[in-house]
């Protein structure tokens, strides 16, 4: 009979892999998120070059001595999805490569403990129970990394603080306390070497507020804003930031699909609690398959148009249709759009890329979904713009129109709340009402060496434009059912199991088959 042994030093590597930043950067954002997640309310953390030390002490809820001897087991973890930002510990764990002893503290009620931990060798990390140094007063939980390399940048507080300014802006901006409020009850408060990191630095420009609203209802579910520099912005601050939880997961132009005239003067971040669900294993991105992927779908859409909304606003958006093919390809778009939306209630997870509806999107199957709120829950400002973007009071909303098309407003009237008649239908030519939609976008990109027909990215379905298929049905002049055989077996993996995709591909096909007599049909009417 044989035994399964662990190449714990290849198993570590493999956990830090999929981090995109540097592993002292890994580190440190980890231990930060689990004590956010401990419900710590004041996270301390000390740099001692002399000795090569680091200390991470929060007052959260702390562990008991069982808990602490299962803490150090690599595969093990009482979180529950969606509850938080850490991932198991793993920045004590990925810390085991970089320091010689992982020494832990924790404190609950009666239970004060410690232990001390190293990485042996390939196969052995032992850990013994050690007698406390006190570093805990009265609750939470202490980790103290002495470092095996004295210049590591885990000693540098300069590193230190701007690792977590970039990581955890918005827990840091007093802006976003509000929607964080429910999360963090008692606030959080991060002090490095005994002085408080203060919110991050004004930043000059015209400031906007946003405000995103899902399932028709009133209360926010995801709120923020975006500043328009006169000059190129710092780095840290270009492109639309999404965090969950104070944690910002993405920063960028190119996971939202938008790109402005002036990217480099165009900033902002969003925080989305709901996002939590939808992270991946490592807590670095979101996923984008099934029920989660749908509803990170829903939300980036969602961004989407408030963003595209506020840039037009500004007079900063791209046009992104176009040439004469995009041009062509409105109507194929217009027919996909129907095709889904007959097909949302059939196959739900397609309702996230179809379109939004006044008053919010569409409702997502979940099983965490809350029910329909009410008056109640519309109570108390929504959210407040930050006092370093001035701006000229605009709100752009998923589901309204900017302030210039809701007509003037009262200086004294508060920036957070758009007009009621915004939150019912979008103002179009002439003072006429037409519900704001947008559908599924198609795009064309080569991909020589691609066998497959298109792909899905985000809500867009990149078309192989180097198919021999394509390049055959642009010469037959069949290209719109090429388009639309490539949708349906892009989006299928979203809608269905893998066991359900050829009737899902079935059930698009007939549907669209009979997009255009209706179509004609209500030409003729």
């Amino acid at each position: 009979m044989g035994e399964t042994r662990v190449d714990l030093l290849h198993l570590l590597e493999d956990l830090r892999d999929p981090y995109p930043g540097a592993t002292e950067e890994t580190i440190l954002t980890e231990i930060m998120a689990n004590s956010l997640d401990s419900g710590g309310a004041t996270i301390s953390l000390t740099t001692d070059a002399a000795r090569a030390m680091l200390t991470i002490i929060d007052d959260g809820r702390g562990m008991r001595r069982r808990e602490l001897a299962r803490y150090h087991d690599i595969a093990a973890s009482t979180k529950v999805r969606g509850d938080g930002i850490g991932f198991a510990g793993v920045g004590v764990k990925i810390g085991l490569l970089v320091c010689t002893e992982v020494l832990t503290e924790t404190r609950l009620g009666k239970h004060h403990v410690a232990t001390s931990w190293a990485l042996a060798s390939r196969h052995r990390a032992p850990w013994k129970w050690t007698a406390p140094p006190g570093l805990v007063a009265q609750r939470g939980t202490a980790v103290r990394l002495t470092l095996d390399n004295p210049l590591s940048p885990l000693l540098d507080p300069g590193f230190v603080e701007t690792t977590l300014r970039r990581h955890f802006h918005g827990l840091l901006d007093q802006g976003f306390r509000e929607i964080l409020a429910p999360h963090y009850p008692r606030g959080v408060r991060v002090v490095l070497n005994g002085s408080p990191i203060e919110e991050p630095s004004s930043v000059e420009g015209q400031g906007a507020p946003l405000v995103i609203r899902l399932g028709r209802k009133r209360k926010p579910a995801a709120a923020g804003y975006m500043i328009r520099g006169t000059l190129p912005l710092p780095e840290e601050w270009q492109g639309i930031g999404i965090s969950t939880f104070g944690k910002v997961i993405r920063r960028g132009w190119d996971w939202l699909g938008i790109t402005p005239v002036a990217p480099e003067r165009v900033g902002g971040l969003i925080e989305v609690p709901a996002l939590a669900q939808c992270l991946t294993l490592n807590k670095a991105d979101f996923i984008r398959a099934g029920a989660r992927g749908a509803t990170y779908l829903a939300f980036r859409k969602a961004i989407q148009e408030a963003v595209s909304r506020q840039l037009a606003a500004w007079g900063d958006a791209r046009d992104m249709d176009g040439g004469a093919r995009q041009r062509a390809i409105r109507p194929v778009e217009r027919d996909l759009e129907a095709v889904l939306s007959r097909l949302a209630d059939r196959y739900p997870l397609v309702a996230s890329l179809v379109e939004q509806r006044a008053g919010g999107q569409r409702r997502l199957p979940s099983p965490t979904s809350a029910p329909e709120s009410t008056d109640a829950d519309a109570s108390g400002p929504l959210f407040a713009p930050p006092s370093r973007a001035p701006g000229d009071g605009n709100v752009a909303t998923a589901s309204s129109p900017s302030a210039e098309e809701a007509g003037p407003r009262s200086d004294d009237a508060p920036m957070h709340s758009p007009p009621p008649s915004a939150r019912v239908s979008e103002r179009g030519p002439g003072g006429s009402r037409r519900p704001v939609r947008y559908g599924l976008s198609i795009r064309f990109e080569p991909r020589p060496d691609d066998p497959e027909l298109a792909r899905l990215v985000e809500s867009t379905v990149w078309i192989n434009e180097t198919h021999p298929a394509y390049r055959r049905a642009t010469t037959s002049r069949s290209e719109g059912y090429h388009v639309a055989l490539a949708v349906a077996m892009a989006l299928a993996p979203l809608a269905v199991e893998s066991a359900g995709e050829h009737a899902f591909i079935i059930a698009f096909l007939a549907s669209w088959g009979t997009a255009l007599e209706r179509r004609k049909g209500k030409r003729r009417q």
